[in-house]
Parts: structure tokens; C-alpha cells; sequence
């Protein structure tokens, strides 16, 4: 599990505290008639502190303390019984204050003067009808659920996993984990959400996502999201974290060159690498969602290659398609062959016919260095795997030339005809003939080669969703004392590895209800 990062806590000071950055900066009161209280209980203590500062420094008067002066009360995450409960308990009395929702504070911030109050922005009455509320129960590992691409809620999974996605491209993990495991929780229950009081005491919702999920129950769309959504920083290192090659953090440093686009990219003048070059000159076709057919079209390809090289060998697709989903960002296969050893140097050769049928547009092969006896999964868990890989940019012919090839060619030529346009330097051609329109598309495809020994594992791993992968490490460590990767499951107590044949018995070695592929969809 990665630990929440922690925040730096900048002390809020007394009520009189300013909140400047600097000693002796002053920030002038703008608002004197509002003095705001945030209530600690279910905020914390780090987070009460930070948006005290904010307060401050948007000039609304902040206190510390409760007293008679607070004219408006800021909750988050409680009821109105329950605040007036807590305030009596401090000052033995009632309060003529505004008792508001955290949403009311942070349009305010937003706005930089407090905003009109309305009906949705004060502490709402608890009133449940225990007989209308629908009780929702499920484990808090998503190893342990069963979730299938029937998602009852998208809308609020939808909202989750943007912000997480925020999060990761911003280097906060830690957060990331947190909203991927509050949307898979929501992916796998039965029903519409309706209200938050459906959600009572179910695992991996924090704070925050119920706020999200709040918000969205009640207004339609969540402000959060949607200043994400419109954020310029996150639309950049959406748009160049969506070149092949380019992660978050080269992605982060051409931001603050001053490169937002792609075209700005092209004339700064960066220097790229091979796969990035690759990636930016076939950029529109790989942001396009690869269909099933497309994989299967592939699949047949790979299968040609593979076995022309190596007969007997095994291919399975694997990844989202394997869990059923019907289309995906790239395809993924992985390669074995029923006798030990005998995938050792079929990469290259395989590699070696792809590019001489000319289907490879880019491809960057790496070796396997997993060594079991020196590296094994007892080392501290890794989630990169170390198998002989390639990863690709495959030149897949059109489907409707597909079709017609199929019909006037032989199984044993269409391979060959699919890629026949290939250009003989680097890069694509635009038209198979002048004026013409170009019949094919480029297509992210990675190929995994595995000893038949570490298969079960490899498929296992590869098949994901990547929650799910994460989950199950999770319970290995946690519950099983195990250390699981693509590789193996080492048991740290017996001090051994625990041999697999099938996804099934890895499943009955740790403890576990076998789960299908199409119902790892966490």
C-alpha cells in the first residue's frame, strides 16, 4: 500500500494572526462584518490549518477559538444536531451563527468575498427513513469483489477517477491510490447511489471522495472536478503525457519551458528520443481507442509470427480485452511455448519478422532479468516486472482493406498484403498512392515473452485491472505474509516459492475465491 503523503502544516497562528507568508506582510481584513470558525471535528487538524491560511490570505477573518463574535460556522462531513451538539459542549449555549457546509467556504475562496448563502450551502438536518436507505456491504479489498464492466455509477466513478488521474499526473500517488480505490468500491455495487447515506460504513471512502460524490448527488457535477477539467496545467499534461514516450515528469519539465501543445512542442526545438519521436509523428492515431476487432486482427498477425519462428508456441491476448472490455488504449499478448526454455531468443526472431513483413512502425525491445535465485519476489515488491518485452507501434491495415483482403487472398497472404504499403525509411507514408487516402492506422501493441513455469503469474499480472494487481499484492503482504509479483508468490513464512500452474491455484494459495478476468474490472 502507498502511504498517504503527508502535507507540510503551516501554523495558523492566534486569531489575530494575519497568515502572511512574511513576518511584518500584513493582509488587510476585506470582509469585517464575516468572521468564520472551521469546525475541526471531521476536517482534521492539517487541513483546518491549511484552509484557515487560505482564508486569511483571501482577507476574511479566521478565529481559532469559538466565540460570540464567529458569525459563520464552516462544517465539513457533519450534520446539523451534531455541530449544534459539539458547539454546546464549548460554550454551554446556542449560536446565532451560520452553521454552512464546507462548499459555501470554498466558493467563497473561489470568488474572494463570501458568496450568497443558499439553501445547499447550510448543514443539512439529519432525517433518514431507515426503510428508503439502501444498505450497500462490500470487502474492503478488491481482490475480494467481483466487478464486471456493468458500472451502475460512471458518472460518480468517472468523477473519482479524474481526480486521481490529477493526482498521479502530479506526482501525489498516495492521493491517486485513494480515489482509485473510492471508484472501484463504487463500480462494484449493485445499484444507482442515490445519497451518501447509502454509502454508510463502506471501506476505501474518504473525506474527500464523499465530498466529491456529495456534490455530484446534490448539484449535478462537482466543482472540483470541473475546475480540474478546465485546469490549463492538467489539459497540457493530459495532451503530452499522450505521447508515447512521455511520462509525467518529462511532461512537467516542457510545462514550464513554457510547451502546452503539441505544436508548441514541435517548435521548441526539444531534443526527443527515438520513442518519442515515434510517438509524436503518430499521435492522433494512438490517442484513438483500439476496438476489439482491431486486437483480433492483430492477434492473428502475432500468432503468424510466432509460430513461423517457433511452432508450438502459445499466444494469449491479454489486458482490458482479456476482462472483456471492447476497446482499450493498446494491445498486449503474451508468448510462451509448453517446454521450459524454449522461449529463450524467440523476441528477436519474432521482432525480426514483423519488421521484415513491414508491420512495425517503432519497437524497442528489453531483455528478461529476472533471476529467480538472486532476484527474486522476496526482494522488497517491485510492480515492474522484469520479462523480455517489446513494445511497439504496430502498421495495422484499415478494416475495410481487411475485408477485402480476406475475400480475395488466401489466410497465408493476407500478413503479408496488410502491411504492403510499409515505406522503406523512417516513419509512415501518408497515401498508399498519390492523392489516395492512407488504408491503415498505427497501434500500441506490447509483447511479453514467459518461461511456462512463471505463465500462470505473467498472466495473472498482465491481465489486470491494475487495482485489482495492486489489490492483490495488498492482500498477499497484509493478510497472507506472501510476496506476490508477475513472476511468483513467495511465502515469507515457509521461506519458499509457491508453485502455480494456472491462475486458479494462485488464487487457492492465497486463500481466495478464484475471481474470472471479466470480473477484475475493479
Amino acid at each position: 500500500m502507498v502511504p498517504l503523503k503527508r502535507r507540510k502544516v503551516v501554523s495558523s497562528g492566534a486569531a489575530g494572526d494575519t497568515g502572511s507568508d512574511r513576518p511584518g506582510e500584513e493582509v488587510p481584513t476585506r470582509f469585517p462584518q464575516v468572521v468564520l470558525f472551521l469546525l475541526e471535528r471531521r476536517m482534521g487538524a492539517s487541513r483546518r490549518a491549511f484552509l484557515s491560511q487560505l482564508g486569511r490570505k483571501k482577507g476574511f477573518q479566521v478565529e481559532e477559538l469559538f466565540s460570540e463574535r464567529v458569525t459563520h460556522v464552516i462544517c465539513e462531513n457533519n450534520c446539523g444536531d451534531e455541530v449544534r451538539t459539539w458547539l454546546r459542549s464549548q460554550v454551554g449555549a446556542r449560536t446565532s451563527a451560520q452553521l454552512l457546509d464546507i462548499s459555501w467556504f470554498t466558493e467563497s475562496m473561489r470568488a474572494g468575498r463570501p458568496v450568497e448563502i443558499l439553501d445547499r450551502h447550510k448543514v443539512q438536518e439529519q432525517q433518514i427513513d431507515e426503510a428508503e436507505v439502501m444498505a450497500f456491504s462490500v470487502p474492503s479489498y478488491a481482490c475480494l469483489r467481483r466487478t464486471t464492466l456493468d458500472n451502475h455509477n460512471p458518472i460518480l466513478t468517472d468523477a473519482l477517477s479524474l481526480l486521481a488521474e490529477n493526482a498521479e499526473l502530479s506526482d501525489e500517488d498516495g492521493r491517486g491510490v485513494a480515489f482509485r480505490r473510492a471508484a472501484a468500491v463504487l463500480k462494484a455495487l449493485p445499484e444507482t447511489v442515490t445519497a451518501v447515506t447509502q454509502l454508510r460504513g463502506l471501506p476505501c471512502l474518504g473525506g474527500h471522495s464523499l465530498r466529491v460524490i456529495r456534490d455530484i448527488l446534490e448539484n449535478g457535477a462537482s466543482s472540483e472536478v470541473e475546475f480540474t477539467k478546465q485546469s490549463e496545467r492538467f489539459k497540457a499534461l493530459k495532451v503530452l503525457t499522450g505521447i508515447f514516450g512521455v511520462g509525467a515528469k518529462t511532461a512537467e519539465r516542457w510545462i514550464r519551458d513554457g510547451i502546452h501543445s503539441l505544436h508548441q512542442l514541435q517548435e521548441s526545438g526539444q531534443t526527443l528520443n527515438r520513442a518519442q519521436r515515434a510517438g509524436l509523428e503518430h499521435y492522433d492515431d494512438l490517442k484513438q481507442p483500439v476496438t476489439k476487432a482491431e486486437a483480433d486482427a492483430i492477434g492473428e498477425i502475432v500468432e503468424k509470427a510466432v509460430v513461423s519462428v517457433l511452432p508450438g508456441a502459445q499466444i494469449t491476448l491479454i489486458g482490458g480485452f482479456r476482462r472483456g472490455k471492447l476497446t482499450g488504449h493498446d494491445v498486449d499478448f503474451l508468448i510462451t511455448h509448453p517446454e521450459e526454455g524454449r522461449e529463450v531468443g524467440l523476441m528477436p526472431k519474432v521482432v525480426s519478422w514483423l519488421e521484415s513483413q513491414g508491420f512495425l512502425l517503432y519497437q524497442k525491445t528489453t531483455r528478461n532479468s529476472y533471476l529467480e535465485a538472486k532476484d527474486g519476489p522476496a526482494r522488497p515488491a517491485s510492480n515492474i516486472d522484469r520479462f523480455e518485452r517489446c513494445f511497439s507501434i504496430f502498421k495495422l491495415a484499415d478494416e475495410e482493406k481487411r475485408g477485402a483482403e480476406e475475400t480475395e487472398n488466401p489466410p497465408e497472404d493476407r500478413c503479408r498484403l496488410a502491411a504492403h504499403s510499409q515505406a522503406t525509411d523512417e516513419g509512415p507514408q501518408p497515401t498508399e498512392a498519390a492523392g489516395g487516402p492512407r488504408r491503415w492506422r498505427a497501434v500500441r501493441v506490447d509483447l511479453v515473452v514467459s518461461p511456462i513455469s512463471q505463465f500462470a503469474f505473467a498472466l495473472l499480472g498482465w491481465t489486470g485491472s491494475k487495482l485489482f494487481e495492486r489489490e492483490l499484492r495488498r492482500w498477499a503482504g497484509h493478510e497472507k505474509a506472501m510476496s506476490l509479483s508477475s513472476h511468483a508468490l513467495y511465502d515469507n513464512k515457509q521461506g519458499r516459492y509457491l508453485r502455480a500452474t494456472s491462475e486458479e491455484e494462485i488464487f487457492t494459495h492465497l486463500g481466495l475465491e478464484y475471481i474470472p478476468p471479466s470480473e477484475r474490472n475493479a
